[in-house]
């Protein structure tokens, strides 16, 4: 598949065709950097391979909610970073429609010693808003993310959950072609879930194709329609997500 073809599926937004990510790592533990440049410089590091992601195909279409579930390590974290652009896989080809917003970690692209509010400015243009676009947001932004006047207060007195309310606010006052979650519908308390939630399903509605990184079982089933179970840097099982976590649930209890 190339660009065009992407484009004769009006419902695929996103295309993944044999992605790998491959990293080169010394088969022994090396203490320092001299010993590491020494070594080197001898030959005599061995290196062995470990894969994060190995022959991922993937298709994601328009306007689902997408979970991506697996055990701590399986490689979600990574598959999320190539689909955003953030990481290029060692092989593969990886095709989006669309502009991508991410969240891929708590509090990435923001300024601990700037406030939420400047920190708003900050991600605003990151992702391409020009500042009076930015300043018409800026008080849904603030109303969302419930902060009240710690939106004036440096970044690092913040709690994560505070992090994660205006991270999620701040990605998601634009509603996005794809937007990417990685675990952060996990912090903070259960009404500011809910509301996350409650925006997700209405970009649904409107179009965007949503990727879910989660823990939560519940949350998973309640919000998406299908999901991908990786382990290993492999995906074992794609279908429902009432199908996917069935049988992912079944592998932990050893069933």
């Amino acid at each position: 598949m190339n660009m065009a073809e992407l484009n004769n599926q009006p419902n695929t937004v996103i295309h993944l065709q044999d992605v790998t990510v491959r990293y080169r790592l010394p088969g022994e533990r090396i203490h320092t950097f001299k010993e590491y440049v020494i070594r080197i410089l001898q030959n005599k590091i061995k290196f062995k391979d470990f894969y994060a992601l190995k022959n991922i195909n993937l298709e994601i279409p328009k306007g689902e909610i997408f979970a991506i579930i697996g055990n701590n390590g399986a490689g979600k974290s990574t598959l999320l970073k190539v689909i955003s652009r953030v990481l290029i896989p060692t092989q593969g080809r990886v095709w989006i429609k669309g502009a991508v917003s991410p969240l891929l970690e708590l509090g990435a692209g923001f300024h601990p010693e700037l406030t939420g509010r400047e920190n708003i400015f900050l991600n605003g243009t990151i992702l391409g808003h020009p500042i009076r676009e930015i300043e018409e947001h800026m008080d849904e932004i603030i109303e969302f993310s419930e902060l009240g006047d710690f939106i004036d207060s440096p970044l690092r007195t913040y709690s994560s959950g505070m992090y994660a309310r205006l991270g999620f606010a701040a990605s998601t006052s634009w509603e996005p072609d794809i937007l990417i979650l990685d675990e952060v519908l996990s912090v903070g308390d259960e009404t500011f879930r809910k509301k996350c939630e409650a925006r997700m399903r209405g970009f649904r509605t409107g179009g965007t194709t949503s990727i879910l990184v989660s823990h939560s079982m519940e949350s998973v089933m309640s919000l998406c329609k299908s999901a991908a179970w990786l382990d290993r840097g492999t995906i074992r099982l794609v279908g429902t997500a009432s199908e996917v976590v069935k049988a992912y649930r079944q592998a932990q209890s050893g069933a």
